[in-house]
């Protein structure tokens, strides 16, 4: 596995260690692999660039599960180099003796945006709108070529314990005041990467997802507003939700992102995300995978949100 140590990765060894599955994972960080507690868990120190440590990683495994990835990134190159060509690199190291399985862990944003109360399935053609949604797209186009059995798996927001990403909407709701880009009617699917981390399972064990595209997420649809309010309750607050029109959203991304930049630093906020966060809706049907596997979500937000919480409070991160 390429990513266990981040956020979704955590919950998917978790997942196969609960299964008593012998758990491979490649990491920039051996002590950050020690910190999660993993004692049967065997660690390749490496990243994306590193072919010898790839195909260390690679050797026997019969199930590859490829999670890692940028989120952020200075440039559109350096999400293609990360995204795109860091999946080329671990599948030149699958190479070597093919797995039985890749599960390649992508994003809505590959799919692209959807209409308010349209979410769309995999048959819809992909349109992504951001650089990232286009260095993903990239990396499943060559997932998709692949001699060996592939599965990709297209999650919307994931939230849940070690994400640091939706954490800083968790922070701002504890202070009481949570901007949201439009007017906070963007409708968006979600899942717990407990969840996710159960539908990359299932993916990759089930004979009928071989060779398939999938959306995982939790069946419920809310707003980027109701979203706010609900972390709100998680807290113990009820935050006030803060509309940023489209033209003050856009000019605070560009005055971020140039910042960022200036700075020589990769962010989640800037100009060419205005189309991500503008958009009508971001929302998927989970239907094929739950046909397929017969995986479901289990965990709504009502459970999610606040067991993120606790964890994070226990964490002292919040």
């Amino acid at each position: 596995m390429t990513g266990g140590t981040g956020f979704v990765g955590a919950h998917l060894v978790a997942a196969l260690r609960a299964r008593g599955a012998a758990v491979s994972c490649l990491v920039r960080s051996p002590a950050k692999a020690r910190a999660l507690g993993w004692t049967d868990v065997r660690t390749v120190e490496g990243d994306l660039d590193d072919a010898a440590a790839l195909r260390a990683g690679c050797a026997d495994a019969d199930l590859i599960f490829h999670v890692a990835g940028r989120i952020s990134a200075r440039d559109a190159d350096e999400f293609m180099r990360a995204n795109r060509d860091g999946t080329a690199h671990v599948i030149e190291a699958a190479a070597a003796r093919p797995p039985q399985r890749f599960v390649l862990v992508s994003s809505l944003a590959a799919g692209g945006p959807t209409a308010r109360g349209h979410p769309i399935d995999e048959t819809r053609p992909p349109a992504p709108v951001t650089p990232y949604g286009h260095s993903k797209l990239a990396a499943e186009v060559l997932v998709r070529s692949t001699p060996w059995p592939w599965t990709i798996v297209r999650p919307p927001l994931v939230y849940g314990e070690w994400d640091r990403e939706v954490l800083k909407v968790f922070k701002l709701a504890r202070v009481g005041v949570v901007p949201v880009f439009g007017d906070g009617s963007q409708e968006l699917s979600l899942i717990y990467a407990g969840d996710l981390a159960g539908a990359l399972v299932a993916a990759g064990l089930s004979p009928t997802a071989a060779g398939r595209v999938y959306y995982a997420a939790h069946p419920a649809v809310t707003t980027s507003g109701e979203l706010a309010r609900a972390i709100g309750r998680a807290v113990g607050r009820t935050p006030r939700v803060v509309p940023l029109g489209a033209p003050l959203a856009r000019a605070l991304l560009r005055a971020i992102g140039f910042v960022a930049h200036l700075a020589g630093r990769a962010t989640l906020l800037s100009a060419d995300k205005a189309a991500e966060f503008l958009a009508p809706a971001w929302t998927c049907r989970p239907d094929a995978l739950s046909r397929d596997t017969g995986w479901r979500a289990a965990v709504d937000l009502a459970t999610g949100l606040p067991q993120t919480a606790a964890w994070y409070q226990k964490e002292g991160w919040l």
